[in-house]
């Protein structure tokens, strides 16, 4: 596995100013990439707002297994923690399943003013997650077109804002935040594959092998049909089969390993090779561990 570290200095200021708003905050919209469920959840949300009500949603479920995406859906929710999975470009009434959601989350405290004469206000919640996941577009779906600037980049929102989505919800936008240490290299592979982590600093031949060897665990025969590829053939000879069928050669004529890389990585991105999900939800002695 590649060891990937990418925190830039704006992060933790990011994470700074998030700690410090959480205290104004009723509950956290934690957007997920539905591709890796596990490996896109940041730990930082878990240490600053546990006592939260959380509204997790799985983004870019059109790129993801739908039974495996399912089935994550039921594993994530809890007390007080709602999962719903969306293509956040695609799919209809999204503001209204947000809301809607928010307004269950928020019952118990809107209730309390009630109880107490006090004419509930709009409930505030904090949007986070990884880089590149869809936070502003999920904002501009609820808000309003252009709320917030959206890229197919990861690092382009860099500041916290308020965004009134409706009477009864109001959004802070937050830049998409890793944390400083993967404790398990795996998760930095997915998070590079899947586009969290910014490309210029990452050996794309680590990460492309890192995720051929994932997807053949998980699904055998997807490579080897798309790429011609015998079924036994090593992981570290996959780039020089992918260079090949993709006709991607140097000017002396061998194999293109880097652009093979990065041209596997962009088919996987783009759901090229199929709707995966390159996580399976642990085992009993696994979940204890996390």
């Amino acid at each position: 596995m590649v060891n990937i570290q990418w925190y830039p200095g704006h992060m933790e200021k990011a994470r700074r100013d998030m700690a410090e708003h959480l205290k104004a905050v009723d509950m956290i919209i934690e957007l997920r990439d539905a591709r890796i469920p596990l490996s896109s959840r940041n730990p930082i949300l878990d240490e600053m707002g546990a006592q939260k009500p959380r509204l997790i949603i799985l983004s870019k479920k059109d790129l993801a297994d739908e039974t495996a995406t399912r089935e994550f859906e039921d594993y994530l929710k809890g007390d007080n923690r709602l999962a719903i999975a969306m293509d956040l470009s695609r799919d209809k009434n999204i503001r209204k399943r947000v809301i809607e959601a928010a307004a269950v989350l928020t019952k118990e405290k809107r209730d309390r003013m009630i109880r107490r004469g006090i004419r509930p206000r709009a409930m505030r919640a904090m949007t986070a997650g990884i880089p590149n996941c869809g936070k502003s577009t999920l904002i501009n779906r609820i808000a309003g077109k252009n709320s917030a600037k959206t890229e197919d980049r990861p690092g382009v929102t860099r500041a916290l804002s308020w965004i009134k989505a409706d009477p009864t919800l109001e959004l802070l936008d937050t830049p998409g935040v890793l944390w400083p240490k993967f404790d398990d290299q795996r998760t930095g592979s997915l998070l590079a594959a899947t586009g969290a982590i910014n490309e210029n600093i990452l050996d794309l031949k680590d990460v492309a092998m890192d995720t051929i060897h994932v997807i053949r665990e998980l699904y055998p025969s997807v490579l080897e049909k798309e790429y011609d590829t015998g079924m036994d053939i090593r992981t570290d000879v996959m780039l020089d089969r992918i260079a090949e069928k993709r006709h991607l050669l140097k000017e002396n004529g061998e194999n293109d390993r880097d652009r093979a890389a990065s041209v596997f990585l962009h088919e996987l991105r783009r759901g090229k090779l199929g709707k995966m999900t390159l996580e399976r939800i642990p085992d009993e002695e696994e979940q204890e561990s996390l």
